[in-house]
């Protein structure tokens, strides 16, 4: 420091130790990065004010010359004219150059003309906004020396100012184009006295050696002369900031040619001024990084290491820089009132968020009040309506053209107005404009006008009603979106319960809105407004909440499903039926065709909620710690996180460049995890779904991930086909351990509950355990030698250990392979337990339940299982999935269970219900006689039972057990047959219940069998390619007709003894069951023959292959009379109509073709519409085929049932059946009863409403 300021500073030390505070001065000073933030520190321990100012002094005094500049600075700045006056003297002159010092490229230059034209120092956590300082100065390089305006605008505390202030520090700028200097004047609200005053203030600074004139301005007029005479003559090419400006009458004051910076929250004050205006629109909110940095300058901490509440906040106030600059100054006094200031910020208590600072306003909400304050009244009506608009939501104009009763023009000109003020902001989307509040303004609006909300939404809905009808609500329509949106809120908080009630409760409303949006927002809405609801009746509530929450998959898919048939298929009690089954009578009538499930009353839904978030499979599922988050991973590369009450989407994450094979929460529910096949591990927030870290150490696919399960130290483990483990702390960059041992891909890991111990499951047969702390192998489990003493055989020794899952209290592990789970004691190693699930597929994932011995199990046949561990007994067989179920888990209180399968669905499961539940489900092989006018049903369950089940009545006869793989009924319900998987035929006499059985069965499973129509006879095919006839009333009768090379498919009967057959061997005969001999033989195809049919007038067959083709053929010719081309995938089924003239054929494609049978012309392409790529038409495979007696309609059966109009095309109806892959549809005469079995193992017999 000079020694002549030194003296001055020494001289003056008394007066400025007593009178100084020295807070706001140092703010000041650390802005401009001369004093740091320890020194702060040293100040602020001293006891008293005075000592806080000797301090400040002394270390002043052992600094520069520009910390005395500094120091100087801030005394003006702060209101100490007369103490800054005592050192002015002392000033020491610094060098002007263009170079850059070390206060953030500012340099000696600026600085003085800043000091002098009084404009504002730096806040005192500043973080640059690079992009908006550039197009300011942009901007002003664009006046060029003439006289124009550029403005600065945006809503209360976006930062106008300090941006005005950053854009002039700038050497080059100031040098260049402002050589005269800068001159800033903080304006502010002003009557004419007021702006008089500020305007003689003005000329007094701008005449300080008062060569123009011994006397102020004495009005307005002569000011503005005086003030355009000084800055034409003494400060030429100068630049006038403006700060703050709110009418434009003031701003006429200064229109006198000179060169005007303002900031204003109206864009439009400029209106009244003339000459060159530019524009710049500044944003109400900083990024979030920038936000966090501004936090972790004012405490003084590293980014990193801000607490959760940091990112709230941000979150909270949007990013609003006065909000997070009052906050961090804030807590820079009180570092421990993170939870403090973040809940005044969600309760909207503004108030208590007060003034830390040199801004103009004492607490943030008189910041954004005065702004309010300034509209005309009839202005302030309209604003305050708005203050039923929700958060983050942009309402289009015609919303409000509703509400207030106008025309578009009028609305959009009082919106205009309000944009202008910057109290609401405007989207622009080609010709439609969209409006929306900032949060906080929004906030501001609810707490100002709390006692109204409710007349204001009373008030919304009431011109809703005037305006606009349900059912005429069109997506065309500009406002349609948000009323599907919002209508129910703003019902909820009218307090309008009977209107609610009336809308929620309505099949049309969850028809239309479903269509729009998804069934995901209704179901949250049913939880959001229950206490509302069940005012009426909780049990009609709980309807519609389960038969959106259960056919939520269905009804989020294109095409979009007849939610009419839907609601048919509910209980009969259901409300969502009585309302399905009024509307369907009355579409009968218009000739609507619905089906009735009548015995659906047999059947429990045992799912809480289904959800549908992927577009492929879901490899893995899992809960949040608090039980209130769903995450999920699958094969479209994504992370979905939803609510696990509503299904309600929260993020969608494109997480890796390939699939995602498991995601894990971490205790805290702060981070999820996510692996993949890219070699990758990621980190993410699991609220933003910010990336927050990546792991890529593995050199192969990694399968599995989970945290720690205490939250003091979070430790993530991650397993993968290099055959390591790898421990990753997240507080350090790279990985913290790998884990050596296995030598085959590690397919999963869990920490123990208390964190000492991981274990981990290899495709090497072994589990192993591994000390967390130092990362060595504990123990080794050897799971492949618990194969070794049962039938498999030693040479057959590839044992996967798919998964395991700990005990509650870390004693014992669950551990799966094969089809078999096993249980180990920790401490000794020792099996305590075995479970054969008993069958052919393999068990794909395990988890224990926290509270008891229960343990779930996902089996790759599409099945759940629930068993206890205690007993080793299963408790319940759980079918929903309609393919692979790759992963389950327990919700953290144990109530439920999720799963997650191919089918890309997740299910949820209540424990309760599931254990309720009965487990016998039927096998897909049935036959069905309808005789007078019953419907009589003859199937296996899978406990082996034959069961006869009278499907009008739905009562049950178990007939015998036995290993059966097909069965049939005779003509008159006398007789029932059946094939067993060994080959033998039995006859069960239902009077009596006498047996006959074949003395020669076949050598194989028997596939197919079938009584003549006299009853007298037996007929059966088998995997060994050989047709049985049994003449069974006569011992001695036994033909064989073997002349199939392989299986045969299907088979026949035809009139006059003879039999009809076709096989995998591309193959079609015709036999005589009289004498056993060939009578025609025809080569269809060079692949499998897969259907045929015949056609009623018997002259005509048709075939359908593997090879994608269809034939029609003559039983006097050798050759086709046709062929069929066109089919992109396998024809699997192929039928006539009842008068000979059409064939329908269908395939793996779920494509349905109509043909002229007399030409082989296509008629029709009957193929669903799908939205969604990669997904069968039809559901999945086209298996079975019926036209009605007049040939009209066509029911195919896939992966669902659905009705076709043969004349033209079109689809009639669909059922969609629980399960899927419906083999086989059986059709009563009359075409109006229809019976299957999907592959959940379930009955449906369905009747057309009358």
């Amino acid at each position: 420091m000079d020694a002549k300021a030194r003296n001055c500073l020494l001289q003056h030390r008394e007066a400025l130790e007593r009178d100084i505070k020295t807070s706001y001065i140092m703010d000041h000073m650390i802005s401009d990065g001369v004093l740091t933030i320890s020194e702060e520190e040293k100040v602020k321990i001293e006891p008293t004010q005075q000592q806080r100012a000797a301090m400040l002094i002394k270390m002043i005094l052992k600094k520069d010359n520009y910390s005395y500049i500094s120091f100087y600075n801030a005394l003006l700045h702060e209101g100490y004219k007369d103490l800054a006056a005592l050192l002015h003297s002392g000033i020491p002159v610094v060098s002007s150059y263009n170079g850059k010092d070390s206060d953030g490229g500012i340099t000696s230059y600026v600085r003085t003309v800043l000091c002098e034209g009084g404009v504002p120092q730096r806040p005192v956590v500043f973080v640059t906004r690079k992009k908006l300082v550039n197009a300011i100065q942009q901007k002003l390089f664009k006046l060029n020396g003439e006289p124009g305006w550029v403005t600065v605008y945006g809503m209360a505390g976006c930062g106008k100012s300090v941006l005005a202030a950053e854009a002039v520090r700038d050497h080059s700028l100031l040098e260049g184009c402002f050589p005269g200097g800068v001159h800033w004047v903080s304006v502010g609200k002003q009557d004419k006295s007021g702006l008089l005053m500020k305007l003689q203030n003005l000329c007094t600074r701008l005449d300080h050696d008062d060569s123009f004139s011994q006397r102020l301005p004495l009005n307005i007029e002569e000011a503005k002369d005086r003030l355009r005479i000084l800055m034409l003559r003494k400060h030429p090419r100068s630049l006038l900031i403006l700060d703050d400006i709110w009418d434009s009458w003031v701003l006429k004051a200064f229109d006198n040619q000179c060169q005007i910076l303002l900031t204003t929250r109206d864009k439009s004050v400029t209106d009244s001024v003339m000459g060159p205006k530019y524009v710049v629109p500044v944003e109400s909110g900083l990024g979030k990084e920038k936000g966090l940095e501004i936090l972790s300058l004012f405490v003084n901490m590293k980014k990193a290491d801000l607490p959760e509440q940091a990112h709230s906040i941000i979150r909270e106030c949007k990013g609003s820089p006065l909000v997070v600059s009052l906050i961090g100054a804030l807590l820079r006094d009180f570092p421990n009132r993170w939870e403090y200031y973040l809940r005044q910020l969600q309760n909207k208590q503004f108030k208590r968020i007060r003034k830390s600072s040199s801004y103009d306003y004492e607490a943030l909400d008189e910041a954004m009040s005065i702004s309010v304050e300034m509209l005309r009244e009839d202005m302030k009506n309209y604003y305050t309506d708005l203050s039923i608009l929700q958060k983050d939501v942009k309402v289009p104009a015609q919303v409000l053209c509703i509400l207030w009763d106008m025309e578009t023009e009028e609305v959009e000109d009082i919106l205009q107005e309000f944009v202008n003020k910057s109290l609401l902001f405007c989207d622009r989307n080609g010709k439609s404009f969209r409006y929306y509040l900032h949060d906080l303004q929004v906030d501001f609006l609810t707490e100002k006008n709390r006692n109204q909300l409710q007349d204001l939404h009373k008030k919304m809905i009431t011109q809703f009603q005037r305006h606009r009808q349900l059912h005429t609500l069109s997506p065309d329509q500009e406002d349609c979106m948000y009323w599907y949106n919002f209508l129910a809120c703003h019902m909820a908080s009218a307090n309008m319960h009977k209107e609610l009630c009336a809308l929620m409760f309505s099949l049309d409303w969850i028809k239309a809105k479903t269509e729009l949006v998804g069934p995901a927002h209704l179901i949250h809405e049913f939880v959001e407004y229950r206490h509302i609801l069940d005012e009426k009746d909780c049990t009609v509530c709980e309807n519609f909440q389960e038969f959106l929450s259960l056919n939520g998959h269905l009804l989020g898919r294109q095409p979009f499903p007849n939610i009419v048939q839907l609601g048919l298929c509910e209980p009969e009690a259901s409300e969502v039926y009585q309302q399905a089954k009024l509307r369907a009578k009355q579409e009968v009538d218009n000739g609507r065709l619905y089906l009735e499930w009548i015995n659906k009353k047999t059947i429990k839904n045992l799912s809480r909620l289904v959800v549908r978030p992927h577009t492929d499979a879901v490899y893995h599922a899992c809960f949040s710690e608090d039980g209130q988050r769903i995450a999920s991973c699958g094969a479209d590369k994504t992370l979905q996180v939803f609510k696990a009450e509503t299904g309600e989407k929260l993020l969608e994450i494109k997480a890796h460049e390939d699939e995602v094979l498991c995601c894990a929460f971490s205790t805290d529910d702060r981070f999820i995890a996510t692996c993949s096949v890219d070699k990758k591990v990621k980190i993410w927030n699991s609220v933003t779904g910010e990336l927050v870290h990546t792991c890529d150490e593995h050199s192969e696919q990694v399968n599995c991930c989970h945290f720690t399960c205490n939250s003091h130290h979070l430790l993530l483990a991650t397993g993968s086909n290099d055959c390591f483990l790898k421990l990753w702390d997240l507080n350090q960059k790279g990985c913290r351990n790998t884990l050596f041992g296995h030598t085959n891909s590690v397919n999963h890991c869990r920490f123990s509950p208390d964190d000492k111990l991981l274990a981990s499951c290899s495709a090497d047969g072994t589990l192993k355990l591994w000390d967390v702390k130092s990362a060595n192998e504990r123990r080794s489990i050897n799971v492949k030698q618990c194969f070794l003493n049962s039938e498999e055989s030693q040479d057959d020794m590839e044992v996967i250990v798919k998964c395991c899952s700990w005990f509650a209290d870390g004693t014992r592990i669950m551990v799966a392979a094969k089809n078999r789970i096993f249980l180990f004691d920790i401490g000794t190693s020792e099996l305590l337990a075995k479970i054969h699930t008993g069958h052919h597929s393999t068990i794909q994932y395990c988890d224990f339940s926290p509270h008891n011995q229960l343990a779930v199990v996902a089996l790759s046949q599409y099945c759940v299982e629930l068993w206890n561990m205690d007993s080793c007994l299963k408790v319940a067989d759980c079918r929903g999935h309609l393919s692979w179920v790759h992963s389950v888990m327990f919700s953290p209180d144990g109530s439920l269970f999720l799963t997650s399968s191919d089918d890309q669905t997740i299910r949820l499961w209540e424990i309760e219900k599931v254990c309720k539940n009965s487990a016998v489900v039927l096998k897909q092989e049935v036959d069905v006689v309808f005789h007078e006018n019953e419907v009589m049903v003859l199937a296996v369950d899978n406990i082996k039972h034959l069961q006869l089940i009278n499907g009008k009545t739905g009562q049950i006869d178990y007939l015998t057990e036995a290993q059966v793989s097909c069965c049939c009924l005779s003509p008159h319900l006398e007789y029932v047959a059946f094939g067993d998987e060994d080959g033998a035929i039995k006859i069960l006499e239902l009077l009596n219940g006498k047996i006959f059985q074949s003395r020669i069965g076949h050598k194989k499973a028997v596939r197919h069998i079938q009584f003549t129509a006299d009853g007298e006879t037996l007929v059966s095919s088998s995997d060994d390619s050989a047709i049985q006839v049994w003449n069974w009333r006569s011992e001695k009768q036994y033909i064989f007709l073997q002349a199939h090379q392989e299986t045969v498919k299907d088979f026949r009967l035809l009139k006059n003894s003879r039999l009809f057959s076709w096989s995998f061997d591309g193959t079609v005969k015709v036999w005589n069951i009289i004498t056993g001999k060939i009578e025609k033989d025809f080569d269809c195809h060079q692949a499998t023959v897969l259907s045929c049919d015949i056609s009623p007038d018997g002259t005509k067959f048709s075939s359908a292959s593997a090879d994608k083709t269809a034939k029609i053929w003559s039983f006097e010719l050798s050759s086709p009379l046709h062929e069929l081309r066109g089919h992109k995938g396998c024809v699997r089924c192929s039928l006539f109509s009842a008068d000979s003239t059409l064939l329908a054929t269908g395939d793996d494609n779920g494509e349905v073709r109509i043909w002229n049978v007399s030409n082989g012309e296509l008629l029709h392409l009957c193929a669903p519409i799908s939205a969604e790529e990669g997904v069968a038409t039809h559901g999945g495979w086209v298996t079975d085929l019926c036209f009605s007696p007049d040939g009209k309609m066509l029911v195919s059966a896939g992966g669902y049932l659905k009705w076709w109009n043969v004349v033209t095309g079109e689809s009639l109806q669909t059922f969609y059946t629980n399960g899927t892959n419906l083999k086989k549809i059986h059709v009563s005469p009359d075409f109006r009863t229809y019976v299957t079995v999907d592959n959940l193992g379930i009955l449906y017999i369905l009747q057309i409403l009358e």
